[in-house]
């Protein structure tokens, strides 16, 4: 199987990426079930990437939904290295607008309804997720955010990413609670991702892409679906934008995270000593340990 060092993850509004050349489709079983679609691999200005649209393309999966551990192990299957994850956000600042970009670098997890890990069933593992994204990718995305200059679009570079269960949006009384928290955003996505990248040693950024303020805004009331639909394909074309930049960034000078090495010091069970069904079922995440 062909190796794709960088992938990329697109939420709702980026079913693919447009500039995508010799295109194909991969898909793939894994231990953990179907992922989302079918992997779309391709050259982007000659560096070969692969894509998912995280809900499916034709957008059929709620957050719930998701098969978040297929996902991950599809891609860690095909050699990512490299994750950039574009997402629609709510603000939870007044200065954090509509169309502007977050990077954030910490999240807060507010989901109950998800499997957030590969292990179990006989291997214990427990990673460090005191910086929950790859810093060194995350200034990959705010230098390509800064060469681009995109127009009337404040970049902010770190920040809380509130992780919510969904489908249903905040209660006022929770985004204030949010806002108490000091929380920028709020999304329904990106912090089980997070998780499972980690765990599977690939460095992993959010972009996130604002569509609105959050319902703790007296003005979120009036804010019409379609002016949320024309956010949405502005910021998908934005996303294209910066990860295009970003692809050329790594591309000129690949890194080593310290993600890529983040089951050093954090499997427990003496793996000689594990069921090999489970080895059997994690061997794409585990076998330079085994």
């Amino acid at each position: 199987m062909e190796t794709y060092k960088i992938g990329i993850i697109g939420g709702s509004g980026l079913y693919k990426m447009e500039a995508l050349e010799n295109v194909k489709e991969i898909t793939l079983n894994t231990p953990f079930g179907k992922p989302s679609d079918s992997f779309i691999v391709g050259t982007l200005d000659g560096v070969e990437v692969v894509f998912l649209a995280r809900h499916g393309r034709n957008h059929h999966l709620l957050p719930s939904e998701l098969p978040f551990r297929a996902n991950i192990y599809g891609l860690k299957q095909l050699g990512v290295e490299y994750l950039i994850s574009a997402s629609a956000v709510g603000s939870l600042k007044a200065e954090i607008k509509p169309l502007d970009l977050v990077i954030p670098d910490q999240f807060i997890d507010r989901t109950k309804d998800r499997k957030a890990t590969f292990f179990g069933n006989g291997i214990v593992a427990h990673i460090a997720f005191g910086h929950p994204v790859c810093n060194i990718l995350g200034n990959v995305l705010a230098q390509a955010i800064t060469r681009l200059d995109l127009p009337k679009i404040d970049l902010h570079h770190g920040g809380t990413y509130v992780c919510m269960e969904g489908p249903a949006f905040s209660t006022i009384a929770e985004s204030n609670l949010y806002r108490s928290w000091n929380a920028s955003i709020i999304g329904m996505t990106n912090l089980t991702e997070a998780k499972l990248a980690r765990e599977a040693e690939i460095a992993y950024a959010t972009l996130a892409l604002v569509t609105d303020y959050d319902c703790w805004n007296p003005d979120h009331d009036h804010v019409t679906v379609e002016t949320i639909i024309d956010n949405l394909h502005q910021n998908a074309t934005n996303a294209q934008k910066v990860i295009r930049e970003s692809i050329r960034l790594i591309t000129e000078n690949p890194f080593v995270s310290p993600a890529h090495s983040a089951l050093q010091s954090a499997i427990f069970t003496p793996l000689d000593k594990a069921p090999t069904e489970t080895k059997e079922n994690l061997s794409v995440i585990l076998k330079k340990y085994l």
